[in-house]
């Protein structure tokens, strides 16, 4: 099997940044190499790449990127994607030289190389474990979440997916109805099911969510019948909105980047109830103010802003 590599040159400031940009234009999977040294939990959560430590941090990365060769694939409209998105970051924040390499290699084991690095882990109360692991600790008597992100998706391991973890925790009763924009493989509203919800929907973009959701839902016992997903796009396509549904839902959470919640938002004050509650993530601390700011002209208040790391969840709710 043959394989694009796609290597874009930065700084380590600005790795999770470009990471989360790309995933934006389908590249997922990103080969970090760089030499800061790995924390344990680091080394047990991520499939990162490195250089032996043999000279000090010098503050360059290197992001991989790799694409199968294919007939569907063009991979020049995708390196101009690339460079875009590329740009478009630099207007907000340094990434340093951004150059972008193209080389090709072949047999990539990605499912193997995913299972040595990603292992079972706690937030908060919640264990979220692989499917292939055995829980570790016998005196856990919490909820666990059983994941199998594959190559396409989050594991719950980064901070905007649990900071929209811990806000639906708070927010979610036995009647909620919620609705997971962006839902990549159905972490959120499975989560939120698991605490109580009533019923939940989702969507997103890219057509391998719906079979990562699929198997994540038979995992942890869901039923097709309380979560619901399709592949369309909510902002511009009137008949996912249709099959949302309006004023629908307690709960709408969408962890998707600055760039999506400014169209996304004023569409979806109308999936709402009346005092629904709209959980954003996926939103870098320096665009903190610029999500405020869209949540409050699309008439949404502001509830509360909560951060973990350099990323920012921003609550707001819809009035009665």
């Amino acid at each position: 099997m043959e394989w694009t590599k796609i290597t874009i040159k930065t700084i380590t400031e600005a790795e999770d940044i470009i990471i989360c940009y790309m995933e934006d234009i389908g590249l997922e999977g990103a080969q970090i190499e760089d030499k800061i040294p790995l924390t344990p939990l680091e080394k047990e959560q991520m499939f990162v790449d490195i250089p032996p430590q043999t000279e000090e941090d010098d503050g360059i990365a290197y992001l991989n990127f790799f694409v199968e060769q294919s007939d569907d694939v063009n991979i020049e409209e995708l390196i101009e994607n690339v460079r875009a998105e590329l740009d478009s970051i630099r207007d907000f924040t340094d990434i340093g030289e951004g150059s972008v390499l193209v080389s090709e290699t072949e047999d990539l084991d990605w499912i193997n190389n995913w299972k040595k690095y990603f292992h079972q882990f706690y937030i908060d109360d919640l264990l979220v474990i692989p499917s292939w692991e055995k829980v570790e600790n016998p005196n856990h008597t919490g909820k666990i979440l059983h994941i199998d992100p594959g190559t396409a998706f989050g594991t719950g391991a980064h901070e905007t997916t649990q900071l929209c973890i811990r806000q639906i925790k708070k927010y979610v009763t036995d009647t909620t109805q919620i609705l997971d924009v962006g839902c990549g493989s159905g972490i959120l509203a499975i989560v939120a099911l698991m605490y109580g919800a009533a019923h939940a929907k989702g969507t997103d973009l890219d057509p391998c969510a719906l079979d990562a959701t699929i198997e994540n839902m038979r995992d942890n016992n869901i039923s097709p019948e309380d979560f619901e997903v399709i592949i369309g796009n909510i902002i511009t396509d009137k008949s996912v909105m249709d099959w949302a549904g309006y004023e629908k839902y307690d709960i709408v959470v969408a962890n998707i980047l600055h760039n999506v919640l400014d169209p996304l938002t004023p569409v979806i004050v109308n999936q709402l109830k009346p005092g629904g509650i709209y959980i954003t993530s996926g939103i870098i601390a320096e665009k903190e103010d610029f999500v405020v700011d869209v949540v409050r002209k699309a008439g949404l208040e502001l509830v509360e802003v909560t951060r973990q790391g350099e990323w920012v969840s921003v609550t707001a709710r819809k009035s009665m």
